[in-house]
């Protein structure tokens, strides 16, 4: 299979992707009914994410002409490849990569997302049963010359325990913030909302702090967020949202909320899912100069930065931990 078929292949999976498959929207019912987490609506996103910014011929094929098919079989490596889920779908473009390189990977889904890439992949191998063996589903990933694996800071010990003798890509915990100057427009504001709100704010990409100026008012934020107070009907948000609640006026401690929402001044960058972090600012240089470097920080939302409303919008080359993806996977040729 050529640099040619795969790019093809990659084509059709976008529009089957937004096909009435029956297959695919039964993978999609079972993702909800196996992940409370994995509401419609958010599923409904994120393969809507993948369609326009991945998965569009003319995007995939410029993106895409970085890889060349390796033309000895010897060069071609198995990668294992480890996945998170933490949102739907949330590996795919790691497999992306790897499927577009024309190494073989073996891969270890999440327990919280296995429906969905489970059914991309039986349909690959139903049309093309020559995928088989570049893609394959795997509990075991022994044997493989090279490894990518997604989790938490915690597991990320572990990978780096069984995997650190191979070449390796080791992601861990990262979140997003947001700059703030007090003259955004209520459509700014609404796109906050989603880097804030998608995926109740369970992605590597959503906003868990925001930076604001001495004196900011609050009160126009908080009405723009109103528009996922929805989120507070969902049995397993609601308790994290009141549990929070009660943590904070048990200990005394000031916070605002708008009913689904909780803000808390807090220096902290990561924010229990309920809780939003803010913190004020003196000078916008000094904020600046301590993010730099900094590994917990995935992106930043602001006018100077990447536009509000489009952290859960990442392109193909927006890569994870900002690990040029493509690069290292020709380097194990």
């Amino acid at each position: 299979m050529d640099w040619e078929d795969r790019i093809l292949i990659m084509v059709r999976l976008g529009q089957h992707l937004n096909s009435d498959d029956r297959m695919w929207n039964l993978a999609k019912q079972n993702a909800s009914r196996e992940n409370p987490w994995f509401i419609p609506e958010f599923i409904e996103r994120a393969v809507q994410n993948l369609t326009q910014h991945f998965l569009q011929e003319p995007l995939l094929r410029d993106w895409a002409s970085r890889f060349a098919s390796p033309r000895e079989p010897e060069r071609i490596k198995t990668v294992g490849l480890v996945m998170a889920g933490n949102i739907p779908l949330v590996g795919f473009h790691d497999f992306l990569c790897l499927f577009v390189s024309g190494h073989r990977q073996r891969i270890k889904a999440s327990a919280k997302d296995q429906a969905l890439i489970r059914s991309i992949i039986d349909w690959m191998h139903g049309l093309w049963p020559e995928t088989r063996e570049l893609v394959m589903l795997s509990d075991q990933l022994k044997g493989c010359d090279a490894y990518i694996a997604s989790g938490s800071n915690n597991t990320a010990r572990y990978f780096d325990y069984y995997f650190g003798k191979y070449p390796h890509v080791i992601r861990r915990n990262r979140t997003a913030l947001a700059l703030l100057s007090g003259e955004e427009s209520g459509e700014e504001l609404a796109g906050l909302a989603d880097d804030v709100h998608l995926y109740f704010g369970l992605g590597c990409r959503n906003v868990t702090q925001i930076c604001v100026p001495a004196n900011y008012s609050f009160q126009p934020l908080l009405e723009c967020f109103r528009k996922y107070a929805w989120l507070a009907d969902h049995g397993r948000y609601r308790n994290n949202y009141d549990y929070q609640l009660a943590i904070l006026q048990i200990n005394q401690l000031p916070y605002m909320t708008n009913g689904s929402l909780i803000l808390s001044e807090n220096a902290g960058l990561f924010s229990p899912i309920g809780v939003l972090h803010y913190r004020t600012y003196l000078s916008i240089p000094g904020l600046e100069a301590e993010w730099d470097g900094n590994p917990d920080l995935q992106c930043i939302i602001g006018r100077e930065h990447l536009p509000f409303g489009q952290s859960q919008a990442p392109g193909l080359r927006d890569y994870a931990d900002g690990i040029d993806l493509p690069e290292w996977l020709e380097q194990l040729k």
